[in-house]
């Protein structure tokens, strides 16, 4: 599925400059149909996974305790 450039920074949580900018640099492909600047968001894919695996691995994190140091002595 194709999307603008504005669909597309909605979808990313980008700014719109940002978007133009990755599309320039080549690190979005994209295809130009004469009056705008389309892009395949199946090439996002990837990326939606492991930002969800990251957020997941974040949270486990934050809820791991924090082990106790067995260097601490007891000194009463």
């Amino acid at each position: 599925m194709y999307k603008t450039i504005e669909e597309t920074a909605i979808d990313l949580g980008m700014s719109e400059h940002q978007v133009h900018r990755l599309v320039y640099e080549g690190r979005i492909r994209s295809v130009y149909d004469g009056t705008q600047v389309l892009i395949n968001s199946g090439q996002f894919s990837t990326y939606f996974e492991q930002l969800e695996r990251i957020k997941e691995e974040i949270e486990i994190w934050r809820n791991t305790p924090i082990p106790e140091d067995i260097d601490i002595k007891d000194e009463d």
